[in-house]
């Protein structure tokens, strides 16, 4: 038979559970209670030092800001570099003797072929006249005694992927002298800027890296200056979790005011270029204008700080927290 419990005893099993809650709840609130004094008391500490701190965060903040500017700079040349781009198309450039009779019939040979959606002839005449219209150079033209540009077929292609295939194959004929892809140099700049992405990023890799170890640094001369402090807590019960917070929040606020400067710094760059670009933009009819971080980059720039300020606050934490002990 189960036992039956008297009252006495269910009601000391009531108010045992009522004392483990308000137990759990009181150190819930001490330990919340602990964070909002370690996280005050680190930011007055760090304000209490203006120079030293302004020159950390600067520190900080300018290793932050070279890669995130330099992606920021290949963000707007690819943009830039969008507004390039056009359909692939090949120049062939015929050989000197070719007469536009021949050059006109091989231009519209061309066009009935499968693998071309389209040709233009420009005769060596129209080419010497828009040329003479864009460059300027008109008196140094009526000097020559010849037209020394040849005739020019423009061919375009009916699948881009076949173009390179297709410039080989048209280079081959007799007529021809040269065929030039004209994507081939956006192909050279889209593989620059795979190039440059990936500098960037092993400089950047190399930069955080710096950040982590000049806070470590940091925290490393917080934690020697408050050496007897650290003692005392010890010595009356203080825990390393107890200890290592204040320390914590101090690699915080370091880094997020290294991240606030570095987007400040990428922010006053971009402004100190937007008006030389935008003077260059227009003298080529185009509106194009730079582009910075926005709000979600700049807050996203300072999230970074502050976890790389927890990353090196809790490394140097780790290591030498563990070696002060009272004797």
């Amino acid at each position: 038979m189960i036992p039956r419990r008297n009252k006495g005893e269910r009601r000391e099993r009531r108010e045992g559970a009522s004392e483990s809650r308000a137990r759990l709840r009181d150190q819930y609130n001490g330990w919340l209670h602990h964070h909002r004094l370690s996280a005050a008391d680190s930011l007055s500490r760090v304000l209490e030092s203006p120079v030293a701190s302004v020159l950390t965060w600067l520190v900080i903040g300018i290793a932050l800001a070279l890669p995130v500017g330099l992606d920021v700079a290949l963000e707007n040349f690819g943009r830039l570099g969008a507004q390039w781009e056009s359909p692939a198309q090949i120049s062939l450039f015929l050989q000197e003797e070719v007469s536009t009779d021949v050059a006109t019939e091989l231009a519209g040979g061309l066009a009935t072929r499968a693998d071309i959606a389209a040709t233009r002839f420009i005769s060596r005449e129209e080419a010497l006249e828009e040329f003479r219209t864009l460059s300027g150079f008109g008196d140094v033209l009526d000097s020559l005694d010849s037209n020394p540009l040849p005739h020019l077929i423009l061919v375009s292609p009916a699948d881009e992927a076949g173009a390179a295939a297709l410039r080989q194959n048209l280079e081959g004929l007799p007529e021809v002298s040269e065929a030039l892809l004209d994507m081939e140099w956006l192909q050279r700049l889209e593989s620059l800027m795979v190039l440059s992405r990936r500098l960037v990023q092993a400089v950047g890799g190399l930069l955080v890296l710096g950040v982590v170890l000049i806070l470590g640094n940091t925290i490393r001369l917080a934690i020697e200056n408050r050496r007897e402090e650290i003692v005392v807590v010890k010595l009356i019960g203080g825990s390393n979790a107890f200890v290592r917070r204040p320390f914590l929040y101090t690699g915080l606020w370091y880094g997020v005011g290294g991240g606030v400067f570095a987007a400040a710094l990428v922010a006053l760059s971009l402004w100190f270029l937007q008006q030389p670009v935008g003077e260059l933009a227009a003298l080529y009819d185009t509106d194009f204008r730079l582009e910075g971080l926005g709000v979600m980059g700049g807050l996203n720039l300072v999230i970074l700080g502050g976890m790389l300020g927890l990353a090196g606050a809790w490394l140097a934490v780790a290591r030498h927290l563990v070696r002060i002990e009272p004797h």
